[in-house]
C-alpha cells in the first residue's frame, strides 16, 4: 500500500472574531463519568481558541467537537450521547475510529496472496466496520502529544479473521485556527488489508436542533460507485452527472434525497461512496467535501480516495443528545473518508493491501470556519 504525507494544504480557513490562531492547546482529561463502567473510559478535552474537541479512550472516539458561527456563538456540532448505555449500544460507532476495514466486505471474506480468511460477519452477508467487536469496541491506550491526544491499540494476528498483528495509532491534534487533524498510522506483521475511518454525525446547527437536509454540501468527485442490496459496491464508477449524486457545486443535502432513484429508494437516502478526484497517494490532504449551515462551515481535506456520505437514513430515535431531542433520520451527515468499500474483491479499485515492512499512514483534517 502507499504510505500518505501528513503535511496539509497552506491554505486558511474564514475567520473568526476573537480567533488567535497562535495560542496553545490546553489537553486536559477525566473519566467518562464517575461510577461503573463509565470510569473505566478517559474523555481526552482538547481547546484551542473558540474551538473544543473530546475524545473517548473507548473506539478512539471523536465524542463532541465545538465551533463558533459569525457572531461567536458556539455549538456542539457531533451527534454525541453521555448516557453510558448509548455509547456501549446504539450510538458506539458516533465518532469511533472503525476498522479493521471501514464500511463493508462482501460475503465476509477475503483472499490474501491466495490464501482465504472467513471473517467475523455482521449480518446480511457482509462483514461491516471490522466485524461484530471492531476496533470501535476496543479501549485505546492513551498518550498526551503537543496540541492533542494520540492512542495506540494493538490488533492480533486472526482478530476477526484478518492476517497479520496490527501496531496502530491514531491521533487528533486541535488548532485555534480551526483544524482537527486525524492521523493514522499502522504496521502489520503478515500481509493484511486495511480501512480506517472517522465515522462522526455532523450537523453545524448543532445537534438536536433538526435535520440536515438544509445543509448545502460539495463533494469534489466526478463519481460514485453505485450498490446492491447489501450496500456492496457493484463495480464500475457510474458518473454523478445528471444524478441526484452530483454535488460538484453547492446543494442542499435534501434537494434530491427523495427523489424515485433506485440508489436512493434502496438505502433510503445516501449510503454511498464518492471517488475523489485528484488523489495524489503519498501527497498532502486535499479537499474532499465542504458542508455550509447556520452560519458555519466544515471542509474535509484527506489523504484517502473516497469519501462514505451517510445521512443517517436508518435513524429511528434509539439515542437521545444533550439537547434532550432523540435523534431520527438525516439528524446528522457522516462524512467518511476512506478506501472504497469491499476493495479486497475489486482489484480495479485503489489497493488496501498493508504489508510487512509499510506503514499505513493516512491523514483527514477537519477545518472549521465561518460562512
Amino acid at each position: 500500500m502507499a504510505t500518505h504525507r501528513a503535511d496539509v494544504q497552506d491554505t486558511s480557513p474564514s475567520p473568526v472574531p476573537g480567533r488567535d490562531a497562535q495560542s496553545p492547546t490546553e489537553v486536559r482529561h477525566e473519566p467518562f463519568d464517575d461510577t461503573g463502567a463509565g470510569s473505566a473510559i478517559e474523555r481526552w478535552t482538547l481547546s484551542a481558541g473558540p474551538y473544543e474537541a473530546s475524545v473517548l479512550t473507548l473506539g478512539a472516539t471523536l465524542h463532541t467537537l465545538w465551533a463558533p458561527d459569525r457572531a461567536g456563538d458556539r455549538a456542539q456540532i457531533l451527534l454525541s450521547s453521555d448516557e453510558l448505555a448509548h455509547v456501549l449500544g446504539p450510538a458506539r460507532h458516533y465518532g469511533a475510529t472503525v476498522g479493521r476495514y471501514a464500511n463493508r466486505i462482501a460475503d465476509s471474506r477475503i483472499t490474501v496472496d491466495g490464501t482465504d480468511h472467513p471473517l467475523a460477519p455482521t449480518g446480511n452477508g457482509v462483514t461491516l466496520h471490522g466485524g461484530p467487536d471492531g476496533f470501535a469496541h476496543r479501549m485505546w491506550e492513551p498518550e498526551e502529544i503537543e496540541g492533542g491526544v494520540l492512542l495506540r491499540l494493538h490488533s492480533p494476528d486472526g482478530d476477526q479473521g484478518f492476517p497479520g498483528a496490527l501496531d496502530l495509532s491514531v491521533a487528533y491534534t486541535l488548532s485555534a485556527a480551526g483544524e482537527l487533524t486525524i492521523s493514522y498510522r499502522a504496521t502489520t506483521s503478515r500481509p493484511t488489508v486495511l480501512n480506517l475511518t472517522n465515522h462522526a454525525y455532523f450537523n453545524l446547527a448543532g445537534e438536536g436542533s433538526g435535520d440536515i437536509l438544509g445543509h448545502l454540501l460539495t463533494v469534489d468527485a466526478d463519481a460514485y460507485t453505485p450498490v446492491d442490496e447489501r450496500q456492496i459496491p457493484l463495480g464500475p464508477y457510474e458518473p454523478v452527472s445528471g444524478t441526484p449524486f452530483d454535488f460538484t457545486t453547492a446543494r442542499p443535502v435534501g434537494a434530491a434525497i427523495h427523489d424515485d432513484h433506485p440508489q436512493l429508494t434502496r438505502s433510503r437516502g445516501y449510503d454511498h461512496n464518492w471517488v475523489l478526484r485528484d488523489r495524489d497517494a503519498g501527497g498532502a490532504p486535499t479537499r474532499a467535501a465542504l458542508l455550509e449551515a447556520a452560519g458555519r462551515t466544515l471542509e474535509v481535506l484527506t489523504t484517502e480516495p473516497g469519501v462514505q456520505v451517510y445521512t443517517a437514513n436508518s435513524f429511528a430515535g434509539a439515542v437521545t443528545g444533550a439537547a434532550g431531542v432523540p435523534y431520527g433520520p438525516y439528524a446528522g451527515i457522516a462524512l467518511e473518508t476512506q478506501h472504497h468499500p469491499d476493495s479486497p474483491h475489486h482489484p480495479e479499485y485503489p489497493s488496501t493491501g498493508l504489508r510487512p515492512g509499510e506503514e499505513f499512514r493516512s491523514t483527514t483534517v477537519l477545518r472549521l470556519g465561518v460562512a
